[in-house]
This record gives C-alpha cells, sequence and structure tokens, in this order.
C-alpha cells in the first residue's frame, strides 16, 4: 500500500521525543553495550518480513548511540512467546521482548516498571484505550488494531444484498450467499491459530466478553451462552460457514480464502485489506453487527513490549525505546504493516492524512474497543485453553454451557493459582 510520507514525517519531526530517561540507572557501568531484542514477525514473507523494520531502525539508532549496539532476533507468531519463555527459563532473559502477554513475567518480578524506563514524554504518549485495558505498570503497548466485518462487495451485488446490521441479517445473507454457491458464506475461524480473536469478537457483540464490569470472568455468563448457542444452531448447523470445520478453519486460512474470492463475510483486521487488494478483490466493510444491530463493542488487539531486568541495562532500554516510540518510528511500522499506531500523536497524524483514510475507519472503533484481559496473570493459559476447546461449542451435538463452563471454571482455578 503506497503512502504519502512527508506530511507524517513532518510532524513526527515536530513531535520528536529525545528526552533524556526518568527514572532508571543500569547495573552495567560498561560504556559498550548489547541490548538483546526478540520480536514477532508481522510480514506475511520474507520481502516484508519485520527483521527488515528493525534493521533499519537500528540502524539509524546505532549511528547516533556509539556505546549501544542492538540485536533482534524475529521469530514468527508461531514461536516468538514459546522462544521468549524458553530463553527466561534457561536464564537468559533478552533485554527486550516484544510478543502477545507479559503479565506472568510481571507477576515473577522480572520486569522493570515502564515508568522506570520510558521518558514521561513517551510514556504519557500512549493511546488511553490501551494503556487502560494493561492493568498493570509493567506491558508497553506496541502494536494495535480493531475488527470490522468485511464483505465481499461482488458477490453482494450479484446476490442483491445490503451488508447486515444485525445478526439475524447476517444468517440471512449467508444463506442467499450459499443458495449462490459461495463456498463461506461467512467464515468462522475458531482453529487453534486465533481462536480467541474471533470468539472475543462474537461475545462482545451478543452483549457479554471475557470478563464482567470488575475484571473476574465471565466465559459462561447467559450472554456468551446465548452467543454461541445461535453461532451452533443459525450459523454452523445451517451450513452457513463453508466447507471447512470451525475447528480446522484457521485466521490465516480464512483471510487467504476472502482474497480468493471464496468468501462472502467474515471479522478482519486492517491486513486483510492488502491482502484482497492485491488479488483483486473489490471488499467493503462495516461494523461488527450485533444481536439485535450494531455492536456497542467491537474487539481491539494490541501486543506488547517488556523490558526484563536480568541483565541490568535499564538505561541503555530506556534511551532505545523512546526511540522506538517516535513517531516516526510508530507511523512507519502501522504503514508497513497495516496497523494502528499506539500513541496518540501518531494516531492524530494518521487521522489526520489523506492517505490513511483506509484505516480510519477502523481508528473510529478504537475508542469502543475493548481488548483481551492481558492484566491477568492466568490470560496465557485460557487463551491456550479456549483455542483447544471452543469450537466444540458450535460442532454438531456441541454444548455451549458445557464448553464455556469448563473455561470458567478454568480462568477460575488459574486465578487462585495464581
Amino acid at each position: 500500500m503506497q503512502r504519502r510520507r512527508t506530511g507524517l514525517i513532518a510532524v513526527a519531526l515536530a513531535m520528536g521525543m529525545t528526552a533524556t530517561l526518568a527514572g532508571c540507572g543500569s547495573s552495567d557501568g560498561s560504556s559498550e553495550v548489547t541490548l538483546k531484542l526478540v520480536a514477532a514477525d508481522y510480514g506475511d514473507s520474507s520481502a516484508n518480513s519485520s527483521q527488515k523494520y528493525w534493521d533499519k531502525l537500528v540502524k539509524e539508532y546505532e549511528a547516533d548511540h556509539p556505546g549501544v549496539k542492538v540485536e533482534v532476533s524475529v521469530y514468527s507468531w508461531t514461536d516468538v512467546d514459546r522462544k521468549v519463555k524458553e530463553m527466561v527459563a534457561a536464564g537468559d532473559a533478552p533485554d527486550m521482548a516484544q510478543i502477545g502477554a507479559y503479565a506472568d513475567y510481571a507477576a515473577k518480578g522480572q520486569l522493570y516498571k515502564v515508568d522506570d524506563l520510558l521518558s514521561i514524554p513517551v510514556e504519557a504518549n500512549f493511546v488511553p484505550q490501551l494503556t487502560d485495558a494493561s492493568q498493570t505498570q509493567y506491558g508497553m503497548p506496541f502494536a494495535s488494531s480493531t475488527r470490522l466485518l468485511f464483505y465481499n462487495k461482488t458477490l453482494f451485488s450479484e446476490a442483491g444484498l445490503t451488508p447486515p446490521q444485525s445478526w439475524s441479517q447476517l444468517a440471512a445473507d449467508a444463506k442467499v450467499l450459499k443458495a449462490k454457491g459461495v463456498k463461506f458464506p461467512y467464515a468462522l475461524p475458531l482453529g487453534p491459530e486465533e481462536a480467541q480473536a474471533e470468539t472475543m469478537q462474537w461475545l462482545l457483540s451478543g452483549g457479554g466478553g471475557y470478563t464482567d464490569d470488575v475484571g473476574a470472568y465471565a466465559i459462561d455468563s447467559a450472554e456468551n451462552i446465548k452467543t454461541f448457542t445461535w453461532l451452533r444452531d443459525e450459523l454452523v448447523g445451517k451450513g452457513l460457514t463453508g466447507p471447512v470445520a470451525p475447528a480446522k478453519l484457521n485466521r490465516a486460512d480464512a483471510f487467504e480464502a476472502f482474497a480468493r474470492g471464496e468468501v462472502g463475510m467474515l471479522s478482519g483486521h486492517p491486513t486483510l485489506m492488502q491482502m484482497a487488494a492485491k488479488k483483486g478483490v473489490k471488499f467493503g466493510m462495516v461494523p461488527m453487527p450485533g444481536i439485535d444491530g450494531r455492536t456497542k463493542a467491537t474487539m481491539g488487539v494490541a501486543d506488547w513490549m517488556m523490558a526484563f531486568k536480568k541483565n541490568g541495562h535499564g538505561k541503555q532500554v530506556g534511551d532505545f525505546l523512546d526511540f522506538v516510540y517516535n513517531d516516526k518510528n510508530v507511523l512507519a511500522f502501522s504503514h508497513e504493516y497495516d496497523l494502528l499506531p499506539v500513541t496518540s500523536s501518531a494516531s492524530d497524524a494518521m487521522a489526520g492524512d489523506q492517505d490513511d483514510q483506509d484505516l480510519a475507519p477502523f481508528l473510529d472503533e478504537l475508542p469502543s474497543a475493548e481488548l483481551y484481559p492481558v492484566g491477568k496473570t492466568s490470560w496465557a493459559k485460557i487463551s491456550a485453553d479456549i483455542k483447544k476447546q471452543i469450537a466444540k461449542a458450535v460442532s454438531p451435538g456441541g454444548s455451549p454451557t458445557g464448553v464455556l463452563g469448563s473455561l470458567q471454571n478454568e480462568g477460575i482455578m488459574a486465578d487462585s493459582a495464581g
């Protein structure tokens, strides 16, 4: 996706945040320090691997900081969380990790506090919706996105359909698409790759969610059971989700099918825009339908940066992260991977730039977005359990009450153990 950069870079320079570290020193008195960062790969090929983004950023940083070297190792999302866990267990924690969750490391006292690392202007610049969701002082949002309902404009036009605004209309549209021979009227990816995301989007659209108003797990709430009963009976049970069982369909495969023109509707994030456009698929995007109309909340996702205390490089890490989070770099990353900025100033710049209007609908959803309960030390385990179990709730003869009740009990036990 090509975009004009001049205006944004000017904003980035105007907003340049190079204030010195406000809190923390280093136990390493040497002027020569090597920082190690483990990061996730957001690219879909070697051509746009995140390694290229980090290599360019590090080269620029090191040019102005001759006493500091930064080594970045990039791993796929399939491997990166496990890799960091193994490194920490072996006593070889990296200085920084950019992965999906941090609360378990924070609970063990292994991480620096954010305000011991970042300068005050940088720390204060994070999008409030993201930092409010973290509920702790140890994780820094690094990338974010929200979800919209994508629909194939060509298939909808040929079928005489309009984008759905409620569950009943979504099911009616899917029924017509099936009759027209569309392979996946609604793609429901509840496979092990990212089932927790599809699940959360549907729970929110049904008026529920993973937690209640005070942050306790509410996985088996009446609203959530009603949602998965509807999915089982009205979509999956009526053959409106395609030839691949939801338990076997991963998000990446669903996206690829949409880009091939085989999907009528699915919940998607900004990356899908580029994938579909490259294949010439004409698509539209609307807020995810709710049970009786537009859903009150959409799902937001944030990935996290954290810094480990093991090597005692807090001062150097803080200075490097101040650089990582300047607007120029935040916007460069967001543009490269069609993600939303995690800082307020970069978000304002994107919202005001005509070349970024394709991302405007996702930005508009961010203020009402709800994120995973990443501040809970149990979330990593419960998320893994959801990936393994949730599809059973919509399988033939499946029991939403039983599956959601089992997950709820696991959540309670995990919280008690933590």
